[in-house]
């Protein structure tokens, strides 16, 4: 994939980012990984329906109802949140996933915190049938799998890797490929100290640490400092970042850089895992608290 340096003052660190949001115009980023060993375990399995869960502007919802589609399988979305269903041609992600085919079930809020639960995917296989699985935000064994080969042997290059942290599944990917010298810091996109418990499910090296002060005030929050940095980040490097989670682990490196907490001359590499089809849900939002918007085109 494309790395580009980017450019930084004042520091004799080199900071670089991989472009993983360029893999694929519709199924970009980490959702690309995390999918890719899925969907062939789907079709060793014989399966001609995958089920997944996700929010009001879920990339892996999007991303699975493309590849879903792309693939000849049908996909059922469990949707966070009954009030959406009446506001689908309102949410971008939604209608995205729905005219690629995605067929939604949605559910309250209390119902959704139980969908691991063996009651609730019992109710779904009453429902909807035989289904492949596929957890919230795409994250098990064979995304891990996917997202170990975001790295590759000419990475050696650099000192420290980072990425942002929803599930955890990237980031372990990344720790478990990444060299022994490395050191890989994680910048979570929502409160809580329950990341670590995750990512130690999966990681197989401890040669990582979360980086927790950038989530602005958890996932899905934003504020207008990071609105102006991602505006003129791109206004720089033409490069386009999700507010959700690239876009504060971005914010978070370059403040870390400022702050002379690499040692001098590391080499940074940062992961761009995508999301940017999130930005005109968020900029919709935005509108409607009269706040200033994301501008990521010219």
């Amino acid at each position: 994939m494309q790395t580009q340096e980017i450019e930084i003052t004042n520091s004799t660190c080199k900071l670089f980012i991989r472009r993983e949001d360029l893999i694929h115009p519709f199924v970009s980023g980490n959702k690309f990984r995390k999918l890719k060993y899925n969907l062939i375990q789907a079709k060793n399995n014989n399966q001609t329906t995958i089920l997944t869960f996700g929010g009001a502007f879920s990339n892996h919802i999007a991303a699975t109802a493309f590849a879903g589609k792309q693939n000849g399988y049908k996909t059922i979305g469990i949707i966070r949140g009954d009030e959406l269903k009446s506001k689908i041609n309102e949410n971008p992600t939604l209608k995205f996933a729905q005219e690629c085919g995605m067929i939604f079930d949605f559910v309250s809020r209390e119902d959704y915190r139980n969908k691991d639960s063996d009651s609730f995917l019992n109710i779904l296989k009453t429902k909807f049938d035989d289904f492949y699985l596929i957890p919230e935000g795409g994250t098990n064994e064979l995304a891990i799998k996917g997202c170990e080969e975001i790295l590759t042997k000419t990475d050696i290059i650099y000192d420290f890797v980072c990425c942002s942290v929803g599930t955890g599944g990237t980031i372990s990917g990344i720790i478990n490929s990444s060299f022994s010298k490395q050191k890989v810091l994680g910048f979570p996109s929502l409160k809580g100290d329950f990341l670590e418990k995750d990512i130690c499910k999966f990681a197989k090296n401890k040669n990582w640490e979360l980086i927790s002060d950038y989530h602005f005030e958890g996932y899905g929050k934003i504020s207008i400092e990071l609105i102006e940095f991602i505006n003129s980040f791109f206004g720089k490097h033409k490069i386009p970042l999700d507010p959700i989670y690239t876009g504060k682990m971005v914010f978070g490196v370059i403040d870390l850089i400022n702050k002379n907490y690499f040692p001098e001359n590391s080499k940074i590499l940062m992961i761009h895992t995508g999301g940017i089809q999130g930005i005109d849900g968020m900029n919709i939002k935005l509108k409607n608290k009269k706040l200033p918007i994301l501008k990521i085109n010219d």
